[in-house]
């Protein structure tokens, strides 16, 4: 007996020295860090928190109680300071105080606290109260989210009649319809009886990243659907005819795309659909009057048969219509289609992404009109040429890195306009030796005329862009009412930077206010900033910059790094420019928005989309000893749109990375991403959720709602239902339309960075999801095409 209690007091006595070990670790890291972090500007709490841990380590070694009121002292004012910090959002205020609270209640355990002398009759209650303080303010956290907005969207419809062609139960454009609205008039799923969704059937197509891929591989697919059919493409452009009750293969068509790790993308986002009538005299013999046109990585168009999968011998060489004609650089890979093309009844619009950041002789990025029958070249607007509808002559080609344009394009078929996104003239990041003519239509929204190829207007919505701030989602086009009660016809065009910018889409006038503002100066030897640019007032974009307050991490001391990698990156605000410090870039180069883009209820005249929240960092590297100005013979890309990239030509390299803690997580506090409503007629934000947990991202599959990064976007029913995936957890979720209350979610067999779609056939309805994964994104990959419906009644 006696020897188990010595052999009790041993280790209760280890115990003791292991918590003065554990105390006094922190109370020096926190000092330490504390200093250092004063010395660059940031807050005094570390220093004061570290000097009180020292003390509490000093009462514990002398085995004095008073440590428990000491240490309740810093509990509460931790506490305190933290609400001061950031109000009562529980993800904020959790790393400020987890460590201190668990350390908490291990002082309370008597195994510690019995082994202290000198005892003090207010210690023990101290802390116990502190400690249940603490829990209180934590759990009222838990329920009351600053950052959430409760508002309830119009249910009544107010706007105009959608007048569209498309059958009721088809999709037969990427966005349903070629304005882009995300819309459905379905409503046989609604919000009382999503929560019954089933799974209805799997398709998995056996295309998976192969050895010969990039980092970058990607399943961003929304299906069509007309008819009784699903047309769908992979990321590999293997394109598949399903059958829409079914999910049964129909026919595939492989295009044999031969990849390389050099290729920045291998994606397919969709394809386009085009039925010619039956008597149109420009088919000979009336063959191949249904079409799928398809993109491919390596730089090809093809028209494929919809009913049988066959290549159409009459457009182009075959059916296969070459886009790196007359290209100044032809490299494979280098040039990229990688959405669906516009398709008129005259003229298929095409354009293509380009490397970006690798050097100042890459593709243009110019887009084309090509005659909808025979491939014909019809029409050219090379964005970084003097004169941008001027077509090479033979031995001449398109301008170097010229602005390309990505992202889907929409189009209006009354006015025979197409809206066309554009981005920056590569290399991105520095812009010292950008022409005028390369300058004038970056990042902007164009709109062409599909016939003839014309300018209409042009917007730009970020002046010199040095962030490639671009316009990266399909426009939207919608009839909204103003005040008077006037129907005006308008495009929205979602930016990286959060503005949505609202142009009347018959001349390009704002028809909500985007006023130049002031921004940051100081840009990198041999370029400039802008002074000003502009700002819609229909935004995401933070309110306010970001501070030290805005920083993140698991526990204290990770937050405590991120503050103080903050402190030393450049940072004034949005637009802050590119730099040899490091710049901290919000809304940051992922973007506020990213190709999902919007859905519009234009009868409803409501809104809804999905933002996000995550900083990037950009890290100038001038010319010199393992940083050429020229590439060498043969180089290529590196195959990522992060880390290092050389931008060849000019006097900077590049990195680019997300704003990342030494654990690997965010600095930034969450949410990273929200669902959100917006009324159309007073452009207000009326309800946001936090979208999205961390269940397939952090090491124990935990599903917290933190709001998640996503790419990907949102699509709204007539059934007053929202369908999303995009998250970076592996799921689909309905939302009521009114409230964003969260009705139904499924769990998806990989990621689900896909825009989903719905269509009925044979008076059922469906919804639709490519659940492939992001090769970057780091979300699991696979090859499914996953629907749901309503279970037979």
């Amino acid at each position: 007996m006696v020897g188990y209690m010595k052999s009790n007091e041993s280790n209760s006595s280890l115990l003791v020295t292991l918590t003065v070990i554990f105390a006094a670790l922190t109370g020096l890291y926190l000092f330490a860090g504390g200093i250092w972090l004063i010395a660059i500007g940031g807050s005094w709490y570390y220093l004061i928190a570290g000097i009180l841990m020292l003390a509490v380590t000093v009462l514990l070694k002398k085995r004095k109680a008073a440590a428990l009121l000491l240490y309740a002292v810093l509990l509460l004012g931790t506490m305190i300071w933290g609400l001061a910090e950031v109000g009562s959002d529980f993800w904020a205020l959790t790393p400020r105080c987890d460590v201190l609270v668990f350390f908490g209640i291990w002082l309370m355990l008597p195994v510690i606290w019995r082994k202290l002398t000198a005892p003090s009759k207010l210690a023990y209650p101290a802390l116990g109260s502190a400690l249940v303080i603490s829990g209180v303010i934590l759990a009222y956290a838990v329920f009351n989210d600053p950052q959430e907005i409760n508002g309830e969207l119009p249910t009544a419809a107010s706007g105009p009649v959608v007048d569209t062609e498309v059958a009721d139960g088809d999709w037969s454009a990427y966005g349903r319809t070629q304005e882009g609205q995300r819309y459905s008039p379905l409503k046989q799923i609604n919000a009382d009886n999503v929560h019954e969704l089933k799974q209805a059937w799997v398709f998995r197509t056996g295309d998976m990243k192969r050895a010969s891929d990039p980092g970058e591989i990607t399943d961003e697919v929304t299906p069509l659907k007309v008819g009784n059919t699903l047309y769908l493409c992979t990321p590999h452009q293997m394109l598949f005819a399903l059958d829409a009750a079914t999910g049964q293969k129909k026919w595939v068509f492989d295009p044999k795309l031969k990849t390389d790790p050099s290729f920045q993308h291998v994606t397919c986002r969709g394809v386009s659909y085009h039925a010619f009538a039956a008597d149109d005299a420009r088919l000979k013999g009336g063959a191949c009057s249904r079409r799928i046109y398809l993109p491919v990585n390596d730089g090809h168009l093809y028209a494929v048969n919809a009913d049988t999968g066959a290549l159409c011998d009459d457009f182009a060489d075959k059916g296969v219509l070459d886009l790196q004609d007359r290209q100044p650089v032809q490299t494979s890979g280098m040039y990229e289609p990688t959405s669906p093309p516009i398709v008129t009844d005259q003229t298929i619009v095409v354009a293509g992404a380009v490397t970006d950041n690798f050097s100042t002789r890459e593709p243009s990025g110019v887009i084309r009109g090509f005659d909808i029958v025979t491939g014909a070249l019809k029409w050219a607007f090379d964005p970084g040429a003097k004169d941008p509808n001027k077509i090479p002559g033979e031995g001449e080609h398109y301008t170097f890195n010229s602005p390309n344009s990505w992202a889907p394009s929409a189009y209006d078929k009354k006015l025979d306009l197409v809206y066309i996104p554009t981005g920056v003239t590569t290399p991105d990041i520095w812009g010292g030796n950008r022409t005028p003519d390369q300058e004038r239509y970056a990042s902007a929204i164009l709109a062409l005329n599909a016939t003839t190829g014309k300018l209409a207007w042009s917007y730009q919505t970020v002046h010199h862009d040095l962030w490639d701030m671009d316009i990266p989602s399909q426009p939207t086009l919608a009839d909204i009412k103003d005040k008077d009660g006037n129907v005006v016809p308008v495009v929205y065009a979602p930016a990286k930077t959060g503005n949505i910018f609202v142009l009347d889409r018959r001349n390009g006038k704002l028809v909500v206010p985007a006023p130049e503002k002031a921004v940051p100066q100081g840009a990198a030897k041999g370029d400039y900033v802008s002074p000003t640019q502009p700002f819609s007032d229909l935004s995401f974009r933070p309110k306010e910059n970001m501070s030290g307050a805005d920083m993140w991490g698991a526990t204290m001391y990770d937050q405590l790094v991120c503050r103080v990698i903050f402190h030393k990156l450049r940072y004034d605000g949005i637009f802050t420019p590119p730099s040899e410090q490091g710049t901290l870039v919000f809304p940051g180069n992922l973007g506020m928005f990213e190709w999902g883009g919007i859905s519009v209820d234009q009868s409803r005249q409501v809104a809804i989309a999905n933002p996000m929240a995550l900083p990037f960092v950009s890290r100038l590297m001038p010319r010199g000893p393992g940083n050429p100005m020229e590439p060498e013979p043969g180089a290529k890309g590196s195959g990522t749109e992060s880390g290092i990239q050389p931008q060849y030509g000019v006097p900077y390299g590049v990195t680019l990375n997300a704003f990342l803690s030494p654990l690997g997580l965010p600095c930034k506090q969450p949410a990273w991403g929200y669902l959100t409503g917006v009324d159309l007629k007073t452009n207000k934000v009326v309800w946001k959720k936090r979208l999205g947990t961390v269940r397939d991202s952090s090491p124990l599959p935990l599903p917290f709602r933190m709001g998640m990064p996503m790419l990907g976007g949102p699509i709204s029913t007539a059934g007053n239902v929202i369908f999303i995936g995009a998250t970076a957890d592996n799921y689909l979720r309905a939302f009521n339309m009114t409230n964003g209350e969260q009705l139904w979610q499924a769990r998806l067999p990989a990621g689900g960075q896909a825009t989903p779609m719905t269509y009925s056939v044979n008076g059922k309805q469906y919804v639709v999801i490519a659940a492939g994964g992001h090769g970057s994104f780091g979300t699991k990959m696979g090859d499914y095409i996953v629907a749901y419906a309503l279970p037979d009644k």
